[in-house]
């Protein structure tokens, strides 16, 4: 396929059936948002600073400043840099050195953190981008956890959806910022009403009522903050897993679909095959996979690492355990957001 420029290839990424254990007529598919040319915050990166070019908020050559760890920050830097921005990120040490690479070599100025403050390493890194727009005039930052052109960049995810499938039962997808499964969710439900969306979280993010554990080695979800784009009426059920339950789930995916993807993708991949192997038949799910595995060889793909972690020390569940919300959990676990404990409301207002 022909593309002018490589801000148009972003969008258009593959929908794979995946081969499972279900029951006759049961379909789970698998939306490659790793194949952007980065990874699925291609998707916002380029949705938000286009509309924000439009509205005048970002000026020509204006610089831009993010905080990201991980696949924001690399599109961010594909679509500033590519239209003439100074792109600046601001990150923390659990950055992989495959991601800081791509950044520098995209001319990107990299500010990485040196300590964790209240809120763990994400309000570590909102102090400092705050430092660095107060001397940087005409700067933007495009708000990943809190701007509404987040989940708005989804709609095209939707629509591809819709055309390739039709109606989609179950929407399977993890959470941090909240922007891709919210966004997903809220516009699939224009096209498929009865579409069911679940989310995926990890033991030890503050998301869903759970306290925050900032030694937790997932990236690409979870959170310490709770951000604006994270609407929790429009989620139908929250699945916690653990670090050692998210890295088998990679291991698994790489296995069994020969799909080489990170902790995240693998987390979804964990659930979706649950939820396949339990699924009416006619069932259609779908579980969005947003991160490609090349940045976690060192990590979840390393025994040597995992072994150091101690990994082999937490639990590795087969299945989830439904709990109440506001349960504390440290292995696999489901849950029912609508079920809100006085508990968990404390949580949430704690980190609001």
């Amino acid at each position: 396929m022909l593309f002018n420029d490589l801000i148009a290839a972003i969008g258009g990424t593959p929908l794979v059936r995946l081969r499972l254990d279900a029951a006759p007529g049961v379909a789970a598919y698998a939306k490659l948002e790793l194949a952007n040319p980065f990874a699925m915050k291609d998707r916002v990166a380029r949705h938000i600073i286009l509309s924000a070019l439009e509205s005048g908020e970002l000026t020509p050559g204006a610089p831009i400043v993010e905080s990201s760890s991980g696949t924001m920050a690399l599109g961010v830097a594909l679509v500033g840099t590519y239209l003439g921005h100074p792109v600046h990120i601001v990150t923390d040490p659990r950055i992989d050195p495959i991601t800081l690479a791509k950044l520098t070599a995209m001319g990107c100025e990299v500010h990485v953190v040196e300590a964790m403050t209240g809120g763990g390493w994400q309000s570590a890194r909102l102090e400092r981008l705050a430092e660095l727009m107060a001397t940087l005039p005409g700067a933007f930052w495009p708000r990943q956890y809190s701007n509404p052109q987040n989940p708005a960049a989804y709609a095209g995810l939707a629509a591809e959806l819709s055309r390739e499938l039709g109606d989609v039962d179950v929407l399977v997808g993890a959470v941090g910022s909240g922007g891709s499964l919210c966004g997903t969710t809220r516009a699939m439900r224009l096209l498929s009403p009865g579409v069911r969306s679940v989310a995926v979280d990890c033991v030890g993010s503050v998301l869903f009522g759970q306290p925050d554990r900032p030694g937790r080695l997932q990236s690409g979800l979870g959170n310490s903050l709770l951000p604006d784009n994270l609407d929790h009426a429009l989620l139908d059920e929250v699945h916690w897993l653990n670090d050692r339950e998210a890295f088998a789930g990679a291991a698994d995916l790489a296995r069994e679909q020969k799909i080489f993807a990170g902790n995240t993708s693998g987390s979804v991949y964990t659930v979706l095959r649950y939820l396949a192997g339990r699924a009416a038949p006619g069932t259609r799910i779908v579980g969005v996979f947003p991160d490609r595995g090349d940045r976690y060889v060192d990590t979840v793909y390393d025994s040597a690492y995992r072994a150091a972690k101690g990994l082999g020390e937490l639990p590795l569940a087969s299945q989830p355990e439904r709990v109440a919300y506001g349960t504390q959990v440290s292995r696999w676990s489901c849950a029912d957001p609508g079920e809100r404990t006085e508990a968990a409301d404390a949580v949430i207002a704690g980190v609001r």
